[in-house]
């Protein structure tokens, strides 16, 4: 985290530097130095969001009291490899729910009415994916 932190702090300062230095260029090129406010806002909101990121991390590291493993020259990658939770491999409910998603996606892109299609499959697949172990074979 303390890297990351780090690398944030750079992104941070180079684009509050190049916020500057495409401010002042605009103001130079533009007939009766007019300002280009568009890219300079952006850059400076680029800035402040590498800024928002970097204090987070540094916030947070400090919080935990601790170094991760990614931090420590010594460490291995399985040092950082908690465990995740339980997965089915064989379950088919995510590629429904995914499915679904997609219909309700094209349903905002091409007519209203098929989202509310998308939006029934996703229903029954999201049921369908949470209580999978209580049916079935694999019931428990």
């Amino acid at each position: 985290m303390k890297t990351s932190a780090v690398v944030f702090w750079i992104i941070a300062a180079f684009f509050v530097v190049v916020a500057v230095l495409y401010t002042v260029w605009s103001w130079l090129y533009y007939p009766h130095h007019q300002l280009e406010p568009v890219g300079t806002v952006a850059l400076l909101l680029t800035g402040v969001l590498g800024a928002f990121l970097a204090f987070f991390l540094q916030r947070s590291h400090a919080a935990q009291g601790g170094e991760l493993p990614e931090d420590r020259v010594d460490g291995n990658i399985d040092d950082g490899d908690p465990e995740l939770g339980h997965f089915s491999p064989w379950s088919w409910w995510p590629f429904l729910l995914g499915g679904s998603v997609g219909i309700f996606a094209l349903g905002l892109a091409v007519g209203f009415w098929i989202c509310f299609i998308g939006a029934g499959i996703g229903i029954v697949s999201l049921v369908g994916w949470v209580y999978e172990y209580y049916r079935g074979y694999f019931a428990r």
